[in-house]
């Protein structure tokens, strides 16, 4: 009888803590989607926020060749994932968040790109090693676990929404872009009328998917894995920034590059408030490397001479 006392206790006990994890593991599981994403990627998009290439941006120092740039590797990541949203828009795990009126970038992007590139853009351009991992990453998750993209779908779309009106404004002060939207068309959301109430909607759609805790997992490690993808073609261009400036330095003289104080080229700090700044080269720096040449070296030399001579004879 003790025995029975004992087995019976035992298995009160196991169905007391069995209970306890079955609760708390439906507690996980009905959480919102969401805000599981919000705080599961805190620390990247903390990370991404920090690079050097978007620290730059948002203060402004950022040169149009390198815009440009970023522009391109936009330009490929989005057709990418439209292009497996498309394939996967009837799929249960992400029909939900098929927005392609509202969201699809691809147009916008390829008006930036006829306008930075011209209408041979295509011929101009191409993917970045970055961007390409990114691209094999959206394409191989299409094919096989098309559940994921709702974490790059997350990843991307609510950060334009977002961040993406702060940059849009930056990069048409900085690049003196026109305020008609050429060049950025990729940061308007015309059929958006309300940026933060479409993002609640959205978020509300997610949170609606019918998804089991170990998939809501894996989304998440998805979203984590995006946003090093952003990081890698944001490191790819600032490498580029820097490649760009070594480019302006003749003859071991550099150029005032956008970053830092513009005062550091005279012409720079004479013309800024002319509004002469644009396409125009720096003509100190140009004088200093004309003088490096032996030829000029020997008129100025000469010109000094006849000069300190002239000067001796008239005080005699």
């Amino acid at each position: 009888m003790s025995v029975e006392v004992e087995t019976s206790e035992g298995v009160d006990e196991s169905e007391k803590k069995n209970s306890g994890i079955s609760e708390k593991e439906n507690h996980t599981r009905m959480a919102d989607l969401s805000e599981l994403l919000k705080e599961g990627t805190k620390e990247a998009h903390d990370q991404a926020e920090n690079t050097q290439f978007v620290k730059d941006f948002l203060k402004g120092n950022i040169k149009k060749e390198l815009f440009k740039l970023a522009t391109t590797a936009l330009y490929f990541t989005y057709s990418a994932l439209e292009e497996e949203m498309d394939r996967n828009k009837d799929h249960p795990g992400f029909a939900p968040l098929y927005f392609p009126v509202e969201l699809h970038r691809k147009e916008a992007l390829t008006k930036d790109m006829e306008y930075f590139f011209g209408d041979n853009w295509e011929e101009r351009t191409r993917c970045s090693e970055a961007t390409q991992k990114y691209v094999e990453r959206i394409h191989y998750i299409g094919h096989h676990e098309p559940e994921l993209l709702v974490a790059h779908a997350y990843t991307r779309y609510m950060g334009d929404l977002s961040g993406g009106q702060v940059l849009k404004k930056v990069a048409q002060r900085a690049l003196k872009l026109p305020s008609t939207g050429e060049g950025t068309q990729f940061y308007l959301f015309e059929n958006v009328d309300n940026a933060q109430q479409f993002k609640q909607f959205y978020r509300a759609r997610m949170n609606a998917l019918d998804l089991n805790l170990k998939t809501k997992e894996r989304i998440v490690e998805e979203a984590n894995k995006a946003f090093q993808y952003n990081i890698q073609i944001f490191n790819e261009l600032d490498q580029a920034g820097s490649a760009l400036a070594r480019k302006t330095m003749e003859d071991g003289l550099p150029v005032h590059d956008g970053k830092g104080d513009v005062g550091k080229c005279p012409y720079y700090a004479a013309q800024q408030d002319k509004g002469a700044l644009e396409g125009s080269r720096c003509p100190v720096r140009t004088a200093m490397a004309m003088l490096r040449k032996p030829s000029l070296q020997f008129l100025l030399a000469a010109s000094v001479a006849l000069a300190a001579g002239l000067l001796a004879w008239y005080y005699m």
